[in-house]
């Protein structure tokens, strides 16, 4: 029994604000041959009678259940285990997908073999408004991956088979806020490239000003970086870049929200 073409993934945890409108702009996606597995990581909110609404809605809709916070890795290894879509997409309880987004992933995985994935571009918006833009490196090479992933997580969409071929999201405390870095690494270690669209195709929730990030995840990141580059085959020369997310953690908040309105891109004719 063949399945659907995509399978969007989505983890949930206390988005009961938002979810609805990332929800729904997946529903009214012009590309309609998908499923949506919802998996609820154990909300303390009302994000589930929420989800369940819209399971109850569209039978494309699949809802599970965590019965404690697992995190999303662990919630996105089960989505994968519940899907049966041949292109695996991601998606974010915050963010909302402009209505060609699919279309315009699937038409160019469709013709381009080559490539393991494929993300967007997005706008920035906040509780304000919308802020800027930002648009990755159209082809990252492994070497670009000393800066820091190269691909928007919630915007991407992954052939199935290359995503299993690593087993997934690695689930461990390292990962914790770094999972798609870490997925990103291991995928190109094993010869899986992938692309970014030069079109904001999701509109991405991000303050403009950055929030702590506690020390603890700084490191993890590095423990990431170290043996992300050591897969990549880049660990002599990516040393000064695993102290990167150290160095970063010492940034006055301040300088933090300059350096981000820097390298938050806004083309012209977009609103701020």
């Amino acid at each position: 029994m063949s399945g659907p073409k995509v399978s969007v993934l989505m983890g949930i945890y206390n988005n009961e604000a938002s979810v609805e409108a990332s929800i729904r702009s997946i529903v009214d996606q012009s590309f309609r041959d998908w499923e949506m597995i919802l998996i609820n990581d154990a909300s303390t909110d009302g994000s589930l009678p929420l989800l369940l609404k819209w399971q109850d809605t569209d039978s494309r809709i699949k809802v599970f259940s965590n019965s404690s916070n697992l995190g999303l890795a662990a919630s996105l290894n089960k989505a994968l285990e519940e899907s049966s879509g041949s292109y695996i997409a991601r998606m974010d309880g915050d963010d909302v997908a402009i209505a060609t987004r699919l279309k315009k992933q699937v038409d160019f995985l469709d013709r381009n073999a080559q490539y393991a994935m494929v993300s967007v571009g997005c706008f920035l918006f906040d509780d304000v408004g919308r802020w800027g833009t930002r648009i990755g490196k159209a082809r990252p090479q492994k070497r670009d991956f000393l800066w820091g992933s190269q691909f928007l997580h919630p915007g991407v969409m992954m052939r199935r088979e290359a995503l299993i071929s690593v087993d997934g999201y690695r689930v461990c405390k390292e990962t914790l806020r770094n999972e798609d870095y870490d997925l990103f690494m291991r995928m190109y270690a094993k010869g899986h490239e992938g692309y970014n669209l030069e079109e904001p195709l999701l509109h991405y929730f991000e303050e403009r000003r950055p929030k702590h990030v506690k020390y603890t995840f700084r490191l993890n990141e590095a423990k990431i970086r170290i043996r992300g580059f050591r897969e990549l085959g880049l660990l002599r020369k990516g040393w000064p870049y695993v102290f990167k997310p150290l160095l970063v953690g010492l940034i006055p908040g301040r300088l933090k929200r300059r350096l981000q309105k820097r390298f938050a891109t806004t083309k012209k004719g977009d609103e701020r």
